[in-house]
């Protein structure tokens, strides 16, 4: 990526892609989006300004050497496919959705679920038993189950994931009864459950590693309280912004190629000397001593954007690692206070 580039996120490089493409061009690119794809592209266009010329010039030249670097139509379509879908979407969901494409299935209940925004969601099951809810938090993405549950009330969620970390499998015909009152709920057509494992204390720590830090405590406070070695597998498995001093230099670097200068910014106000130290080795001396004005210029911060922009990077992180792109290690660690 070009210099001039370097503080352009793989989501900004996308959006600057679709505005110099014209309306036109760039709606039917969208049309193949999902609907999350699109809001997201959609906000980051809305909050792009003062693109130069030579970043959007940098950006197309990027797209373009990427395009020739692929090998005629046809030619090996399906391992392209599997690799892009799992660059673009993460390896477990890009399984589920490879599946479906090369054997010409379709979704089902559960699967239609992920199209439907979180507040939709949460209306559709917040009158079920909290085992329900945690089935369903199961089969839809680690963020799109965090933001649902914002919209459940303090003790839904917790229910919900109390079970949800106790979940290691489930009777194929109950979720196949699940899967139909879904279907029929969504006005879909029934088609047959083919969904092998769900829950336990890895999937709890994926969504509880995207919901905001007091609401993650309050769902950890009533684990602790129903179930304490339970909880303590669920900690065991949660990622949370200090463990990224244990991250190699490799793929620290790799990550930091996805992660705006303001968000760095606001995530580094918030943790330890060792861990800001980490960052700024990683970068070049011009880089890092440019960083280390901003912080002091920042000046104070509220501890929310803090929280945020480390989830934000937090997020990454998991994209990266879920696509093979880097390695985090095992999780652990305490949750930051402040």
């Amino acid at each position: 990526m070009a210099s001039e580039q370097a503080d352009f996120s793989g989501l900004d490089r996308a959006a600057v892609l679709l505005l110099s493409l014209g309306e036109d061009q760039a709606a039917e690119i969208m049309r193949h989006l999902g609907p999350r794809e699109v809001q997201r592209l959609g906000v980051a266009m809305s909050k792009l300004n003062r693109v130069s010329a030579d970043q959007a010039h940098a950006v197309m030249r990027e797209f373009r050497e990427k395009i020739e670097q692929q090998t005629a139509l046809g030619l090996g379509s399906n391992e392209f496919l599997r690799g892009a879908l799992t660059k673009a979407l993460g390896g477990e969901r890009a399984n589920s959705l490879i599946e479906r494409i090369l054997h010409g299935g379709e979704s089902n209940g559960l699967e239609n679920l992920k199209w439907l925004e979180p507040r939709a969601i949460a209306e559709l099951i917040k009158l079920e038993h909290p085992q329900v809810v945690a089935l369903v938090l199961a089969n839809i993405e680690p963020e799109q189950a965090g933001e649902v549950l914002h919209f459940l009330t303090e003790r839904q969620a917790g229910e919900a994931m109390l079970r949800l970390a106790a979940l290691d499998g489930l009777q194929p015909s109950a979720l196949r009864e699940l899967n139909e009152v879904l279907e029929e709920q969504l006005s879909g057509d029934s088609q047959s459950v083919q969904v092998s494992s769900v829950g336990g204390p890895k999937v709890t720590a994926e969504i509880l590693n995207r919901v905001e830090t007091a609401l993650s405590s309050s769902i950890m406070e009533h684990l602790r309280s129903q179930d304490e070695e339970l909880a303590t597998k669920v900690q065991d498995q949660m990622f949370v912004f200090d463990d990224l001093i244990n991250v190699d230099d490799r793929s620290l670097q790799t990550m930091m190629r996805e992660i705006s200068s303001e968000t760095l910014i606001l995530a580094l106000k918030g943790t330890n000397n060792a861990l800001k130290e980490k960052f700024l080795s990683n970068m070049s001396k011009r880089a890092s001593e440019m960083l280390r004005d901003d912080m002091e210029a920042k000046g104070p911060v509220k501890l929310s954007e803090v929280e945020g922009a480390q989830k934000e990077i937090l997020q990454i992180a998991s994209r990266l690692e879920a696509a093979g792109q880097i390695q985090l290690g095992s999780g652990g660690g305490e949750q930051l206070v402040g």
